[in-house]
């Protein structure tokens, strides 16, 4: 598994703390941006890189994303096919297993400004280390997903 993962501005932090701790695991990290702070920066011009290399093998590239928010990365991100990126800021921390679990997830949205380092730290070992079930109910949705004419 290799993890991509980039931020506007207000995620720039977080990643960095987050990208120290994956490879302090050994996992194999590309950071795609931002690398300096630029508050004026546009979320989607560094979220449509990760997505983009998650396009290209969903099944062995994973992605984490952070913004204010981390609303507009995830639908940045899911505008790309085959990527299924879900959203967490913060509370119940389920939501993350849910997404390995039922949905396949492989890109990560954090909104930075409503989850602290230990919490999204939390938040990524769940997500790294939970499994897609493979239940024939869940391949069957997730491929309906992925039949859907987005040219409509």
């Amino acid at each position: 598994m290799k993890i991509f993962l980039a931020s506007d501005h207000a995620g720039l932090e977080l990643k960095g703390k987050v990208v120290e701790y994956l490879k302090g695991l050994h996992f194999e990290v590309e950071d795609l941006g931002a690398h300096v702070l630029n508050e004026e920066d546009d979320y989607p011009d560094y979220i449509s890189l990760v997505a983009a290399e998650v396009f290209v093998n969903p099944s062995e590239n994973r992605g984490i994303i952070f913004g204010g928010s981390g609303q507009g990365e995830a639908i940045t991100a899911n505008r790309f096919k085959h990527v299924r990126a879900c959203l967490y800021y913060g509370g119940d921390i389920e939501i993350v297993r849910l997404a390995r679990e039922h949905n396949d997830s492989n890109v990560l949205s954090i909104g930075a400004r409503f989850v602290g380092p230990k919490e999204a730290l939390q938040a990524v070992d769940l997500w790294i280390t939970t499994q897609f079930s493979n239940e024939e109910r869940h391949k069957r949705r997730i491929a309906k997903i992925d039949h859907l004419n987005t040219n409509q």
